[in-house]
């Protein structure tokens, strides 16, 4: 009886693996909603003024942090459901994962990118402020934590 419990209780993931990937699909349509709408927005205003094309660049920006997020969001979902439901499912080549080290490191991956796209966002909004070289070295030190982070962990799993 115990036996058939566990072995079915990693079913119990896909309540985490739905939720995840329909967080994932929500803000992938969502943003692309914003996008249509600020793409529209800067045609109709015909404004080519560099403000008003430094907005627009902005605003595409923070489209593809959206976007990368969404993207954490569905490999976090793939990943659980190859872990936990069907280790057989067809996945891209560059996405492997045999255990929650691979697929922690993908996350991390994805996540340095979401850190460059912030800070470009910051330094598109906030160009020659002073106080950006202090973002710049917060998220330079993030990403060197993540990196080794992933050194550590494939060493440790090698």
């Amino acid at each position: 009886m115990i036996h058939r419990l566990i072995a079915g209780s990693g079913y119990i993931v896909l309540i985490a693996i739905i939720s995840i990937f329909a967080a994932s699909v929500a803000l992938m349509l969502y943003e692309a909603v914003v996008v249509a709408s600020t793409l529209a927005k800067a045609l109709v205003s015909g404004s080519s003024a560099p403000t008003a094309s430094k907005a627009l660049a902005a605003s595409l920006i923070e489209a593809i942090d959206v976007f990368l997020i969404a993207i954490v969001a569905y490999i976090t979902s793939i990943g659980l459901y190859v872990l936990f439901v069907d280790g057989t499912a067809p996945i891209p080549k560059w996405f492997s994962v045999r255990n929650l080290d691979d697929l922690k490191g993908q996350l991390v991956s994805v996540i340095v990118a979401v850190l460059a796209v912030l800070f470009l966002q910051e330094a598109v909004q906030r160009a020659g402020e002073a106080d950006l070289i202090h973002l710049a070295l917060a998220i330079a030190l993030m990403i060197g934590v993540l990196t080794l982070f992933l050194k550590v962990t494939k060493g440790n799993s090698d």
